[in-house]
């Protein structure tokens, strides 16, 4: 028995790509985004630029905890500089999957569930990457703080969509954060990473705590408005319930199996754990949290019951026991035996999800398959080859 169920599959055919925007940079962006798309070739997998796009963000990130290992080290500007660069690629690829996907008729809900979980790892990446650029691990519990916030607002965000069925932006969402992001990765190469160590004048706080504050009120306001929508107003599904019938309350629990876990365990650890491995110890929850994040999005999807547990909650559970026990297990050891598993079982499970739906679609993943025409059709059908389209969705609004 695969990831899915075949009641889910059927369910999947049946799901529309709903999505509501009153993002500020968004349409200044269109412009840029449609030249772009037009300069694709129209043999070009939508897929494919998405996960491009990913590589080259996870890449450049790793550079700077290359450099930085725990976020403490001064890092080259020309690192910084390539880090701002491979957001801004990501974020520009990101933006035109979809209108590849539309510009070569290839739209199904493989490409909206393959970005959203493109998306969760590269939340993962470009937090630990900016917290290197400042150098915010010298305050590890303020970098704790910052990357735990930046993956549960990613999760409550789908939360609000799997009750609602809408994926809602705000003002100040993903398009201007990622802007943010850009924007202290290019001081950081004017100035150096130093900079980031004056004290803000009147705050007794050093600079480099400073955009954490200002993402704590924009953290804020998005989870207010949406627990507005959790709670005050009717889900989509009966009785007000989430859009598999279930309560709108059911997502919390696998998102304190993982919070509560990374606190606890940094908090207990004999040895320091994590204010000796920050960017090791924030990988391996991110990855939890993206792994978790994706069965969300597929019990979205799919009108299914969202999961308890988990098997990537194995690794966070080992930790946990280790400690238990008094640590019979090197802690630093067991971490990066959880980190190399967390990260194998994320990257096996989105890729027998997105094989099961190819097979169910009967598409390919990074490939769009032409179609055939009519005077050929024996030919083809002679040498066992497949005359349908590859199908994608559109994923955010900002595509549209």
């Amino acid at each position: 028995m695969g990831q899915l169920t075949h009641a889910q599959l059927r369910r999947l055919d049946e799901h529309k790509y709903s999505c509501t925007s009153s993002s500020l940079m968004d349409p200044m962006m269109q412009k840029w985004w449609c030249w772009l798309v037009d300069q694709c070739s129209r043999t070009l997998a939508p897929n494919l630029i998405t996960i491009t796009g990913l590589l080259i963000n996870i890449v450049t990130s790793l550079l700077l905890v290359y450099y930085s290992p725990d976020a403490k080290q001064e890092v080259p500007r020309w690192a910084c500089f390539l880090c701002a660069l491979g957001l801004f690629t990501y974020q520009s690829l990101d933006a035109i999957d979809g209108k590849q996907a539309r510009r070569t008729g290839t739209s199904s809900p493989l490409g909206e569930l393959f970005d959203h979980g493109c998306d969760s790892l590269s939340t993962v990446f470009v937090s630990i990457g900016v917290c290197c650029s400042v150098r915010l691990g010298t305050h590890p519990y303020w970098m704790f703080f910052q990357c735990m916030m930046a993956v549960t607002l990613f999760y409550c965000a789908h939360w609000q969509t799997y009750v609602s069925g809408t994926l809602r932006f705000g003002f100040i969402d993903v398009t201007e954060a990622q802007f943010g992001v850009m924007a202290i990765h290019i001081i950081s190469v004017i100035f150096g990473s130093s900079f980031w160590s004056l004290k803000v004048p009147m705050m007794w706080l050093p600079v480099k705590c400073v955009p954490t504050l200002f993402g704590i009120v924009a953290a804020a306001v998005s989870l207010f408005n949406n627990f507005k929508i959790i709670l005050v107003e009717r889900g989509a599904g009966r009785n007000g319930s989430t859009v598999a019938g279930t309560s709108v309350l059911s997502p919390v629990v696998p998102l304190i199996f993982i919070l509560a876990p990374a606190i606890l365990i940094a908090w207990k650890s004999p040895d320091g754990l994590y204010l000796q491995n920050p960017t090791i110890y924030l990988l391996t929850f991110g990855c939890v949290s993206a792994r978790i994040t994706n069965r969300l999005v597929v019990a979205h999807m799919t009108k299914s019951e969202m999961a308890y547990s988990d098997a990537s909650l194995l690794g966070p559970g080992s930790l946990f026991l280790n400690q238990y026990f008094n640590c019979p297990i090197p802690e630093q050891i067991l971490l990066y035996i959880v980190c190399v598993y967390v990260i194998y079982d994320l990257i096996k499970y989105c890729r027998e999800v997105c094989l099961e739906i190819c097979n169910h679609l009967n598409i390919m993943l990074f490939t769009i398959v032409p179609k055939c025409p009519t005077g050929t059709k024996a030919s083809v059908e002679k040498n066992g080859s497949s005359s349908k389209y590859m199908t994608r969705s559109k994923s955010k609004v900002k595509n549209n």
